[in-house]
Parts: C-alpha cells; sequence; structure tokens
C-alpha cells in the first residue's frame, strides 16, 4: 500500500499528512524547506545547495532511477524530459522487440493490467488475501510445522496471523459508524457552504473570511471549521480535498471491517487473470505506466528527478537521471509477485537506483521479494525503501518488504530503509520527527524529510504538498542518484555507506527528539545511523571513496 495511515486517531487527529494536495503557494520557503540548510537557512533540510557547490566542477553520467509505485504522468511538464526510454523498444508496433517478454515497454512497465488495456485500480487488503486464499488449506487442521519447507511454515505464520486478526472489534465497528457520521455531517455542510459561498472549492481561509448571511450558513461554518480544528489541516487544504479523503479512508476501513466475515471482491482475477502464487507466470500487464491515479508516483517521482533549471514549478533533488516507470502499487496493498517481478525489471534494464515508497504487514511469499533484492544487488542496484506511517517500531512490528533476508537473516548490504523527519520551526514547531514515521534501531536506517514535501502532481502542471515516509524514500534516492551519477565507479554498497555514515546527529541544543511511538528518545533509539540525511555530508565522503573492484 502507497504508505496510508491505518489508526483512526491519527487520520483524524491529522489528515493533513495523508496526501492532501496544494496546487499553489507564496511559501517558497515551504516549498524547498526540504531542500534547505540548517546553518544558513534556520530549516532543517538536506542542504541540496552545499552539494551541488561541492559538485559543480565534476562531470555528470546519467543514470536511471527506477520507481516502483503506482503510475506516473508521463506528460508532466517537469517530468516528461526525464523519463526513461527503452532504446531497444520500438513504441507502438505491438511487438517485443528487446525480447524481454514485455510488448511496448517504452517507458517501464504496469503490471496491473492485462494486455486489452485494462488496469486494476483496487486491491483488498494482503491479510485478507492471506486470509481467504489459504482458509480451506489451513482452518480447522492441525499442522505439523515441522513436515513443512520453510517456505511453507512461512505462509502458515502469515495465515495464522491475519487469522488471528479477523476477530470483529466492537471498537472497529464505533469506529466506522463515528466516520461514516462525520463524513454525512461534512458532506450536508459542505453543500451549503459551496452554494452560498458560489464556490466548488474553498480553503481554510476562504472559509474564515466568509460572511454567511442565513442562519444555515453559520451554522454550516461553524461546523466545518470545528472540524477543520479538529483535523488540525493546514490553511490551504480545500473542502474538495477533505471530503475526498474522508471518503476514501472511511470506505477502506469499511471494507477492512466487511473483510472480517466477507472474502473482498478479487480485481486482480477479473482483470489480470494471472496465478499470482506463480512466479513463472509473467506474462501479464500492459506499458500504461500512468494507470489509474499515478497521483503517488508522479509526486515521488518528482522529488527525485524533477527537471532541473527549466523555470518550472520545482526542482528535484538529482539531475542527469531518468526515471524508469513501474507500475505495481494499486489502491490497497500491493502483491509480491508483481514488486518481485519490478525489481529484476529493473534490474535487467540499467536501474542504479529503486525507490519502494511502499509496504505492507503481510507478505506470504517475502522469499520472492528477498530473492530479487538480492538479483539487485548482484547487478550493482541500490534499493531505497519508506519504512511506513504506523507511527510502530518496525524491530517487532512487521512491515515489508524489509532488508532481512529470508533465507539467511542477513541484512541486504544494497538497501536502505528511510524514516520520515520535520522541520521543527517552519513546518511542525517542536517536533523533528513526523508523527506517523516508523522507527527502529535495526530495521530504519535514517531520517530524511517526509512532512509537507512539495512536488509534482498529476495533470501536466499540477504541483502540491504530500507527507508520509513515501516521500522521504525519493528524498534519499535523488541523493543516492545524485552521488551514483558524478560517482559513477562508486558501488551500491559504498554509496549507501556514505549516505548512512555522514547523516547529521541533533544539533548541540538538544540530544532528545519526539518519538513517534510516545514520548522522546535519542536518535540512536529511533534508527541504525543516529541521524538525518545530509546531501552535502553525503557528497563530500563519496568523494573520498575508492572504487572496489570486483
Amino acid at each position: 500500500m502507497m504508505m496510508k495511515r491505518f489508526s483512526i486517531l491519527y487520520a483524524l487527529l491529522a489528515m493533513s499528512a495523508q496526501g492532501f494536495s496544494q496546487t499553489t503557494t507564496d511559501d517558497l520557503k515551504l516549498q524547498k524547506w526540504y531542500l534547505l540548510d540548517a546553518e544558513k537557512d534556520s530549516t532543517e533540510g538536506i542542504n541540496l545547495a552545499g552539494a551541488y557547490n561541492l559538485l559543480q566542477n565534476k562531470t555528470a553520467t546519467p543514470i536511471v532511477v527506477a520507481v516502483i509505485d503506482g503510475g506516473i504522468d508521463t506528460l508532466h511538464e517537469d517530468l516528461k524530459n526525464i523519463l526513461w526510454i527503452n532504446p531497444k523498444e520500438k513504441p507502438g508496433n505491438g511487438k517485443d522487440d528487446d525480447k524481454n517478454g514485455y510488448i511496448d515497454d517504452v517507458y517501464g512497465w504496469n503490471f496491473l493490467g492485462n494486455p486489452n488495456g485494462e488496469n486494476v485500480g483496487k486491491a483488498s487488503a494482503e491479510r485478507d488475501r492471506v486470509y481467504y486464499g489459504f482458509k480451506s488449506k489451513y482452518d480447522g487442521k492441525t499442522i505439523d510445522t515441522s513436515t513443512l519447507t520453510k517456505e511453507d511454515k512461512w505462509e502458515y505464520i502469515m495465515w495464522q496471523k491475519a487469522a488471528a486478526q479477523m476477530q470483529i472489534n466492537p471498537e472497529e465497528q464505533i469506529e466506522v459508524m463515528m466516520l461514516k457520521a462525520a463524513l454525512s455531517s461534512l458532506e450536508k455542510h459542505n453543500i451549503v457552504l459551496k452554494e452560498e459561498m458560489q464556490k466548488e472549492e474553498f480553503s481554510n481561509t476562504d472559509l474564515e473570511n466568509f460572511n454567511p448571511q442565513s442562519a444555515r450558513g453559520k451554522q454550516s461554518k461553524t461546523a466545518f471549521l470545528s472540524y477543520l480544528k479538529m483535523f488540525d489541516l493546514k490553511e490551504t487544504v480545500t473542502n474538495k480535498l477533505i471530503i475526498t479523503d474522508l471518503t476514501s479512508y472511511t470506505a477502506e476501513r469499511e471494507q477492512s471491517l466487511q473483510s472480517k466475515t466477507t472474502a473482498p471482491i478479487d480485481y486482480r482475477a477479473l482483470i489480470i487473470k494471472d496465478d499470482d502464487r506463480d512466479l513463472s507466470d509473467i506474462h501479464y500487464g500492459n506499458p500504461d505506466v500512468m494507470g489509474i491515479d499515478p497521483e503517488h508516483g508522479t509526486h515521488v517521482s518528482g522529488i527525485i528527478a524533477a527537471q532541473r533549471n527549466n523555470q518550472k514549478g520545482m526542482e528535484g533533488v538529482a539531475d542527469h537521471v531518468k526515471i524508469m516507470t513501474l507500475r505495481c502499487v494499486p489502491d490497497g496493498d500491493e502483491y509480491d509477485k508483481d514488486i518481485a517481478l519490478a525489481i529484476r525489471y529493473a534490474a535487467d534494464n540499467g536501474a542504479r537506483v529503486i525507490n519502494m515508497s511502499f509496504g505492507k504487514s503481510f507478505s506470504p511469499a517475502k522469499f520472492w521479494v528477498d530473492d530479487a533484492i538480492r538479483y539487485a544487488a548482484s547487478k550493482d542496484v541500490l534499493i531505497v525503501h519508506a519504512a511506513g506511517n504506523d507511527n510502530k517500531n518496525t524491530d517487532t512490528t512487521d512491515n515489508f518488504p524489509n532488508k532481512y533476508n529470508f533465507s539467511t537473516g542477513l541484512p541486504a548490504a544494497n538497501y536502505i530503509s528511510v524514516g520520515a523527519s520535520s522541520d521543527d520551526h517552519l513546518v511542525t514547531p517542536g517536533k523533528r520527527i513526523a508523527y506517523f514515521s516508523n522507527y527502529g534501531t535495526k530495521s530504519v536506517d535514517i531520517f530524511a524529510p517526509g512532512y509537507n514535501i512539495y512536488s509534482t502532481l498529476p495533470g501536466g502542471d499540477k504541483y502540491g504538498f504530500n507527507s508520509g515516509t513515501s516521500m522521504a524514500a525519493p528524498v534519499v534516492s535523488g541523493v543516492a542518484a545524485l552521488i551514483r551519477s558524478y560517482f559513477p565507479k562508486l558501488s551500491a554498497e559504498q554509496v549507501k555507506y556514505a549516505i548512512e555514515k555522514s547523516c547529521s546527529p541533533l544539533p548541540f541544543d538538544t540530544d532528545r527528539v519526539n518519538n513517534p511511538g510516545g514520548g522522546d528518545a535519542s536518535m540512536q533509539e529511533l534508527c541504525a545511523c543516529g541521524g538525518f540525511l545530509n546531501a552535502k555530508a553525503a557528497v563530500a565522503l563519496a568523494a573520498t571513496l575508492q572504487p572496489i573492484n570486483k
């Protein structure tokens, strides 16, 4: 899943970090905060300008960064010129010119479609797929795990975990009732306000300045504002985006409740019709990398490499990058099979960095994904993964994919897991760690800006803010791409080393930060490197490393 929160408490208290977007802003510092320098700009960004100053006399080698996500707006003004184009494929001829098994894979591949051009938009939670998919195999039966293969034992463990979560919790029922009531109320007040304001879309600020003449208008204004304040939303967030996001979240929670008694619709079986439990069944998908909803992937891609110095909307972290698009993440949980095949596709087609801004709490075929990660390592590909938005310690709470190999138990040397930080002055006063971010001294490697990140949005020339570890990972991917393009002989492991060993510790004024799990903590308690991404320091360290001859 594209890193959305599941806790109703956090969804209601701060929905602004769940993907609301703004298309305009006058605050250029807020748009660029995550790129700025703590010392020069008093803003806790990554000091990207400092990194480029160190590189100004160096020549870059263009590299490919693969984005495994939900799709990308290939026509966006800030992205269309930086898209990877398969040099071995002739567009639109209906042939597999490069004989890689994918017909017309010009920009990459869409693993969520069929040859007729139909695409999967929604998918059920992996928990539900595991429970219903293996129910007949395990339910009510005595299983001697000593007779199972390692893969089958893992499958059984996943099923037991899913089965344990299928009991209906009264708190869930109350949660869904409250969400539906809140949504219904907001929708009614929204109708009144749109009519009286004569505007289809309005912001918090617009509503504050509106002076209703009727009693029902005054009532609706008061009620709507009370919701906005309770949700702690930004002034520029609009009514349309609030209703849309709350509608989506309510449907997600209601579906989660219903799936405990009724198997969800298998959209994959209806459209793709492959065997998702057979990794050798690879003849599916289509070249439509935009897909049904490319917002998330478009935003992620812009952070990494939106065209620099073209006097348009924004500038990505890295120059000299081409984005390879691999659509694998639906509205719902991604499939292990698609992720494994996408990683292999990226590695086989020249990607040097793979960004993976998604995750889930079940992974029945983790071994497929881990084998693909190991394959990517053999091709010297660096993988950057978002740590997740459940404010959990992933040292003790499952979040997949992860760096630990299924077969060996050892961490992958080509893998970086990224938590989300903020700016405790400009963005979230008093908080350096994004409240939603996962953390873990072993499972999370580094923190990078992931709150109120400005980037590209679908629509050709649209831009806006999103928050999540989904946004933090591409900041790291961008810096990794920057290093790999200017120091092309450094290995993936060396780039990982440069990024993590150069991380910035807390400034001298404090040795504690807010802990997303509650209370406070040292950075050493939250991630392996004990600090925050520093682009300048990473580039400076990379410049001292000697290539490793393999």
